[in-house]
Protein backbone atom coordinates (compact mmCIF):
# COMPACT_ATOMS: atom_id res chain seq x y z
CA UNK A 1 0.00 0.00 0.00
CA UNK A 2 1.19 3.10 -1.01
CA UNK A 3 1.59 5.92 1.71
CA UNK A 4 2.27 9.59 1.70
CA UNK A 5 3.78 11.36 5.08
CA UNK A 6 2.19 13.63 6.22
CA UNK A 7 2.56 17.48 6.78
CA UNK A 8 3.51 18.65 9.84
CA UNK A 9 0.54 18.61 12.47
CA UNK A 10 0.60 22.83 13.00
CA UNK A 11 1.15 23.27 8.67
CA UNK A 12 -2.55 24.84 8.59
CA UNK A 13 -3.94 27.56 6.04
CA UNK A 14 -7.33 27.08 6.67
CA UNK A 15 -9.99 28.00 3.95
CA UNK A 16 -12.65 30.46 4.79
CA UNK A 17 -16.02 28.83 5.20
CA UNK A 18 -17.21 30.31 1.84
CA UNK A 19 -14.54 28.77 0.10
CA UNK A 20 -15.60 25.36 1.89
CA UNK A 21 -19.50 26.06 0.50
CA UNK A 22 -18.48 26.93 -2.73
CA UNK A 23 -16.80 23.69 -3.18
CA UNK A 24 -19.56 21.92 -1.71
CA UNK A 25 -22.16 23.12 -3.60
CA UNK A 26 -24.88 21.43 -4.67
CA UNK A 27 -23.46 18.21 -3.19
CA UNK A 28 -26.91 16.94 -1.86
CA UNK A 29 -25.72 15.26 1.73
CA UNK A 30 -26.04 16.76 4.74
CA UNK A 31 -23.17 18.88 6.80
CA UNK A 32 -22.06 21.87 8.09
CA UNK A 33 -19.55 24.05 9.85
CA UNK A 34 -18.60 23.25 13.36
CA UNK A 35 -16.39 24.48 15.64
CA UNK A 36 -15.22 28.34 16.70
CA UNK A 37 -16.45 28.52 12.57
CA UNK A 38 -20.03 27.85 13.37
CA UNK A 39 -20.15 30.70 16.01
CA UNK A 40 -19.40 33.50 14.08
CA UNK A 41 -20.95 32.54 10.97
CA UNK A 42 -24.10 33.01 13.91
CA UNK A 43 -22.79 35.93 14.83
CA UNK A 44 -22.69 37.11 11.38
CA UNK A 45 -19.15 38.60 11.58
CA UNK A 46 -15.76 36.91 12.30
CA UNK A 47 -15.04 37.85 16.45
CA UNK A 48 -11.63 35.56 16.52
CA UNK A 49 -9.06 34.48 14.60
CA UNK A 50 -9.25 30.43 13.80
CA UNK A 51 -6.46 28.18 13.31
CA UNK A 52 -8.44 25.68 11.34
CA UNK A 53 -11.99 25.06 9.38
CA UNK A 54 -13.89 22.06 10.54
CA UNK A 55 -17.18 20.73 9.31
CA UNK A 56 -19.23 17.61 10.04
CA UNK A 57 -20.57 14.81 7.51
CA UNK A 58 -22.42 10.97 8.20
CA UNK A 59 -19.50 8.30 8.37
CA UNK A 60 -21.77 6.72 5.54
CA UNK A 61 -21.40 9.92 2.63
CA UNK A 62 -17.17 10.31 3.57
CA UNK A 63 -16.49 9.19 -0.13
CA UNK A 64 -18.77 11.85 -1.60
CA UNK A 65 -17.37 14.55 0.31
CA UNK A 66 -13.59 13.03 -0.63
CA UNK A 67 -14.51 12.87 -4.49
CA UNK A 68 -15.81 16.19 -4.32
CA UNK A 69 -12.40 17.86 -2.48
CA UNK A 70 -10.34 17.63 -5.68
CA UNK A 71 -6.66 18.25 -5.15
CA UNK A 72 -6.60 16.96 -2.04
CA UNK A 73 -4.97 13.86 0.41
CA UNK A 74 -6.86 12.84 3.55
CA UNK A 75 -5.67 11.62 6.74
CA UNK A 76 -7.59 9.85 9.85
CA UNK A 77 -6.80 11.43 12.96
CA UNK A 78 -7.12 9.67 16.14
CA UNK A 79 -5.22 9.93 19.97
CA UNK A 80 -2.63 12.25 18.35
CA UNK A 81 -1.59 10.32 15.26
CA UNK A 82 -2.07 11.13 11.82
CA UNK A 83 -2.42 8.70 9.25
CA UNK A 84 -2.71 8.51 5.07
CA UNK A 85 -6.47 7.48 4.10
CA UNK A 86 -5.98 5.50 0.66
CA UNK A 87 -8.23 6.73 -1.67
CA UNK A 88 -10.32 2.88 -1.73
CA UNK A 89 -10.46 2.66 2.43
CA UNK A 90 -13.17 3.97 4.66
CA UNK A 91 -11.64 5.63 7.67
CA UNK A 92 -11.99 2.87 10.73
CA UNK A 93 -14.79 2.62 13.32
CA UNK A 94 -12.66 4.33 15.67
CA UNK A 95 -11.81 7.38 14.31
CA UNK A 96 -14.00 10.66 13.81
CA UNK A 97 -11.67 13.20 12.66
CA UNK A 98 -9.86 13.30 8.67
CA UNK A 99 -7.59 16.25 7.95
CA UNK A 100 -7.91 17.29 4.29
CA UNK A 101 -3.99 18.15 2.75
CA UNK A 102 -3.75 20.64 -0.34
CA UNK A 103 -1.33 18.36 -2.42
CA UNK A 104 -0.12 21.45 -4.17
CA UNK A 105 0.70 23.92 -0.86
CA UNK A 106 1.27 21.02 1.46
CA UNK A 107 -0.83 22.29 4.19
CA UNK A 108 -3.89 21.10 6.22
CA UNK A 109 -7.37 22.56 4.26
CA UNK A 110 -10.18 21.71 6.38
CA UNK A 111 -11.05 18.89 9.02
CA UNK A 112 -13.50 16.54 7.96
CA UNK A 113 -15.19 15.48 11.44
CA UNK A 114 -17.29 12.53 10.96
CA UNK A 115 -20.70 12.07 13.25
CA UNK A 116 -23.25 9.96 14.31
CA UNK A 117 -26.86 10.22 13.53
CA UNK A 118 -28.95 9.90 10.31
CA UNK A 119 -29.78 12.45 7.41
CA UNK A 120 -32.93 13.69 9.50
CA UNK A 121 -31.64 13.27 12.67
CA UNK A 122 -28.50 14.80 14.49
CA UNK A 123 -26.82 12.89 17.43
CA UNK A 124 -24.57 14.43 19.64
CA UNK A 125 -21.22 11.85 18.98
CA UNK A 126 -20.26 12.09 22.67
CA UNK A 127 -23.39 10.51 24.10
CA UNK A 128 -26.12 9.52 21.58
CA UNK A 129 -28.59 9.62 24.01
CA UNK A 130 -28.71 13.52 23.07
CA UNK A 131 -30.73 13.82 19.19
CA UNK A 132 -33.01 15.90 18.01
CA UNK A 133 -34.29 16.47 14.28
CA UNK A 134 -31.47 17.69 12.28
CA UNK A 135 -33.10 20.69 11.02
CA UNK A 136 -33.59 22.27 14.68
CA UNK A 137 -29.76 22.47 15.00
CA UNK A 138 -28.15 23.10 11.56
CA UNK A 139 -29.19 26.55 10.35
CA UNK A 140 -27.90 28.51 7.62
CA UNK A 141 -26.27 32.19 6.78
CA UNK A 142 -27.62 34.44 4.12
CA UNK A 143 -24.88 32.93 2.09
CA UNK A 144 -26.37 29.28 2.04
CA UNK A 145 -23.59 28.05 4.14
CA UNK A 146 -24.91 25.95 7.05
CA UNK A 147 -23.58 25.84 10.68
CA UNK A 148 -24.12 23.70 13.80
CA UNK A 149 -25.84 25.66 16.27
CA UNK A 150 -24.49 27.63 18.79
CA UNK A 151 -25.77 25.70 22.05
CA UNK A 152 -24.70 22.23 20.55
CA UNK A 153 -21.31 23.99 19.72
CA UNK A 154 -21.10 24.88 23.50
CA UNK A 155 -21.83 21.84 24.82
CA UNK A 156 -18.70 20.60 22.38
CA UNK A 157 -16.70 23.38 23.91
CA UNK A 158 -17.89 22.41 27.21
CA UNK A 159 -15.58 19.82 27.77
CA UNK A 160 -11.77 21.86 27.79
CA UNK A 161 -12.74 25.13 28.68
CA UNK A 162 -9.48 26.62 26.54
CA UNK A 163 -9.71 30.06 27.23
CA UNK A 164 -10.86 30.22 23.28
CA UNK A 165 -14.42 28.46 24.39
CA UNK A 166 -14.38 30.66 27.40
CA UNK A 167 -14.23 33.67 24.56
CA UNK A 168 -17.10 31.95 22.92
CA UNK A 169 -19.22 31.02 25.32
CA UNK A 170 -18.85 35.01 26.28
CA UNK A 171 -19.90 36.08 23.28
CA UNK A 172 -22.47 33.70 22.50
CA UNK A 173 -24.48 33.57 26.15
CA UNK A 174 -26.50 36.60 25.95
CA UNK A 175 -27.69 35.80 22.51
CA UNK A 176 -29.00 32.89 22.95
CA UNK A 177 -32.51 32.10 23.01
CA UNK A 178 -34.53 30.83 26.23
CA UNK A 179 -35.06 27.28 24.67
CA UNK A 180 -31.23 27.26 23.86
CA UNK A 181 -30.23 27.98 27.00
CA UNK A 182 -32.25 26.22 28.54
CA UNK A 183 -31.21 22.97 26.29
CA UNK A 184 -27.84 23.71 26.68
CA UNK A 185 -28.13 23.96 30.77
CA UNK A 186 -29.93 20.78 30.43
CA UNK A 187 -27.36 18.84 28.34
CA UNK A 188 -24.98 20.19 30.31
CA UNK A 189 -26.01 18.60 33.86
CA UNK A 190 -26.64 15.76 32.68
CA UNK A 191 -23.08 15.49 31.28
CA UNK A 192 -21.07 17.91 33.27
CA UNK A 193 -22.54 18.21 36.65
CA UNK A 194 -21.84 21.20 38.45
CA UNK A 195 -19.85 22.92 35.02
CA UNK A 196 -19.64 26.74 35.74
CA UNK A 197 -21.38 27.05 32.43
CA UNK A 198 -24.33 25.70 33.56
CA UNK A 199 -24.60 28.65 36.70
CA UNK A 200 -24.25 30.81 34.23
CA UNK A 201 -27.23 29.88 32.16
CA UNK A 202 -29.14 29.33 35.26
CA UNK A 203 -32.10 31.44 34.99
CA UNK A 204 -32.22 34.53 37.99
CA UNK A 205 -35.18 34.19 40.45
Amino acid sequence: MQSYPSPDHDAWSAWHPQELAERLEGIGKPWCVVGGWALDLWHGRQLREHEDLEFTVLRRDVPIFRERLTGMRFHTVGSGIVTYLPADEMPPEGIFQIWCEDIAARCWRVDMMIEPGEPDIWVYKRDPRITAPRAEMVAKTADGIPYLKPAAILLFKAKYQRPKDEVDFDNAMEKLTAPERAWLQDSLDRLHPGHAWSERLRPSS
